[in-house]
């Protein structure tokens, strides 16, 4: 792969009039064509800053950006313009133009001074609303769109730019969950088929991790790690750059899930089926720890939760089977009040209460 961004001791911030704001120092990395680059971080580590710095927004503190070999700062702006595309989250304040017409805007560097569109740049920004997914949209005014909406519009823009580096801030912000995953791929697939360079800050951990090539992590404690997401798995970063109370993360998956707090064991028999999977899901969100072997106490022992596999679950109080459901919402809101009578029916047993009745 070829290396298209190169950072070098980079440090990036704000100048003020009390001196420098320093938000991330001597960072260094590559991006290469033919990839797509995700840039992860907790809010305030210096995302957004990091990407407006290489998009030549704003000045780096110290250090460098190589674009294509060469220092960021050596290109004309219209250069640039030939090179990197750039999708930031505001797109608010666009109004009175189509859909149509702002990706049309996307085909400016190559219109000359008149911005006429010949037919190769009509066939091209046709192109990239089919490619989004926003064709019906083409003749809407901006303003009538919704946010998800005019991020599409925005990122089909960022396409028909034709440069060989797109920069994308949260380009996945606004859309819904099956439009987010849709993006993530076509900007996947962008990346393979026409060798370019896909670099995005983005929020979406879970779908960074399944569908990037390489990782940033970016921290004001940690600093920036860059790999595959498998490697960042394996080595722990992913880990120590995420990882907090209540969640649990999966190498082999490289995906986090929630870790609930239980207060109770309970014993539920089944096999490898869905039903006994999501049932035992179930369970562990309102407090109960299913087990698969006898637990140690006896007071456990005197109820159990039987998943057959056959559509059905089925509680079994002393040895008996006592409930028979096909939901495991119906499940759930007896096996509580079961488990509390049992164990109050064990005190009093235990205690021999019942003589002085």
């Amino acid at each position: 792969m070829d290396t298209t961004i190169e950072l070098k001791n980079l440090t990036t911030g704000y100048r003020i009039k009390k001196g420098d704001k320093v938000i991330a120092s001597k960072l260094n990395a590559s991006i290469h064509s033919g990839e797509m680059t995700c840039l992860l971080g907790p809010n305030g580590a210096g995302k957004s800053t990091l990407l407006r710095t290489l998009a030549a927004f704003q000045p780096a503190l110290d250090g460098t950006v190589a674009v294509m070999g060469q220092d960021i700062c050596k290109y004309q702006s219209k250069e640039l313009a030939r090179l990197i595309s750039v999708v930031l989250t505001d797109n608010s304040g666009i109004k009175n133009m189509t859909a149509e017409e702002v990706v049309e805007m996307g085909r400016s560097p190559y219109t000359g001074f008149w911005g006429k569109l010949n037919e190769k740049d009509k066939i091209m920004v046709k192109k990239c609303l089919i490619w989004v997914g926003i064709e019906e949209l083409a003749k809407r005014k901006m303003q009538t769109l919704s946010d998800g909406e005019r991020q599409k519009v925005m990122i089909a823009k960022a396409i028909a730019q034709e440069t060989p580096i797109i920069f994308l801030d949260e380009p996945t912000a606004y859309l819904d969950y099956p439009s987010k995953i849709a993006m993530m791929l076509l900007l996947h697939r962008l990346a393979k088929a026409l060798k370019k360079t896909i670099f995005m800050s983005t929020h979406d951990l879970e779908h960074a991790l399944q569908v990037a090539d390489q990782v940033w992590l970016l921290d004001q404690k940690e600093g920036l790690t860059t790999g595959m997401p498998e490697d960042l798995s394996l080595d722990g970063s992913i880990e120590r750059y995420f990882s907090k109370e209540g969640m649990t993360f999966d190498r082999e998956s490289c995906s986090f899930s929630i870790s609930h707090q239980t207060a109770r064991q309970l014993i539920v028999e089944g096999g490898d089926t869905l039903e006994y999977s999501l049932c035992c899901k179930a369970l562990k969100r309102n407090g109960i720890q299913p087990q698969s072997s006898q637990p140690a106490s006896e007071e456990q022992a005197l109820i159990k939760v039987r998943v057959p596999g056959d559509g059905t679950y089925r509680i079994v109080e002393k040895g008996k089977e006592t409930i028979k459901t096909e939901k495991i919402a119906h499940l759930i809101n007896m096996i509580v009040p079961t488990i509390t009578k049992l164990q109050i029916t064990a005190i009093r047993e235990a205690a021999n209460l019942d003589q002085y009745e």
